[in-house]
């Protein structure tokens, strides 16, 4: 069963092309795409990799990576290109 988390992500476009993604709350959590979207995707990817390793660490989620419940409002902050 998927949970839903609230990060800030940093998209931060490369001179070659493409993101990288940070998250100011989890030093860990870093990834790349060749766009926008891309990044985002692979941001949710890594996340599921970082959960699952906590996981299989036997440590605890980091404080900021509490599941949001089903019903609470989301904040989305995007770029529009048009």
């Amino acid at each position: 069963m998927s949970q839903i988390y609230k990060l800030p992500l940093m998209l931060e476009p490369q001179p070659e092309g493409g993101y990288v993604v940070t998250c100011p709350l989890l030093p860990e959590l870093i990834t790349e795409g060749e766009t926008a979207q891309e990044a985002i995707q692979n941001a949710n990817d890594a996340l599921s990799a970082m959960i699952e390793a906590f996981q299989h660490l036997k440590k605890p989620l980091p404080l900021v990576l509490q599941a949001e419940r089903k019903d609470s409002p989301l904040w989305l902050e995007t770029v529009f290109s048009v």
